[in-house]
């Protein structure tokens, strides 16, 4: 496959073809793809959020600026940060470490205290703006594997992030919506679809030295 022009072939897709559903092993391929995104540390402070439930999504398009994709897409993705980064997250990753590796506490002790150290020198909203920096990594991750398996998607900043934490309960689960990702199928009168990509000369955008 020619990934430059599947990244061509990629746009912020405006209307999707609601009849068209992802199937499983294209759901799954994003799901690890997900997982598989690099984050600070290894850390790992986000959460993917898949919804497929067209009653659930259509009473989240009035919270996203009445963007109908969130519920013509086949699913909606929703990325969230926790909502703070506490001593146990931390410990438990050098626990996992621990246990796939077989690294020694010797090793992976100092680098603990120093992330440990790192962490409590941050206040609550310079951690959560810390995760949302991972947040945007995983969204252009995801977007290219969505162009390279031919999956449409519109990446979004626009939409009521307290609502959308109150609808599906996330601060139960000490979650904060941060971006979102509709994925699919492009309609087949998506006029964007047939724009051509306007984009600064390579020339301008790139420095060699």
């Amino acid at each position: 496959m020619d990934t430059i022009k599947q990244l061509q072939w990629r746009y912020a897709t405006k209307k999707f073809d609601a009849d068209k559903k992802l199937t499983k092993k294209k759901l799954n391929i994003l799901k690890q793809a997900f997982n598989l995104t690099a984050t600070s540390f290894g850390l790992q402070t986000l959460r993917l959020i898949i919804i497929e439930n067209k009653d659930l999504r259509a009473s989240l398009v009035e919270h996203s600026y009445n963007q109908n994709q969130v519920l013509e897409a086949s699913h909606l993705l929703v990325i969230c940060v926790q909502d703070n980064i506490e001593i146990s997250d931390i410990n438990n990753y050098y626990k996992n470490i621990k246990t796939i590796r077989n690294t020694p506490d010797s090793i992976l002790e100092p680098y603990r205290k120093d992330l440990i150290e790192m962490m409590s020198n941050k206040s609550i909203d310079e951690r959560q703006q810390w995760s949302k920096n991972q947040a945007y990594i995983a969204l252009g991750n995801l977007m290219t594997i969505c162009a390279v398996e031919g999956i449409d998607s519109c990446p979004m900043e626009g939409f009521v992030s307290e609502r959308y934490d109150t609808i599906l309960k996330l601060k139960e689960s000490g979650l904060k919506s941060v971006l979102l990702l509709p994925v699919g199928y492009r309609a087949k009168d998506d006029m964007f679809s047939s724009f051509k990509k306007v984009r600064k000369p390579i020339e301008e955008t790139i420095i060699e030295l």
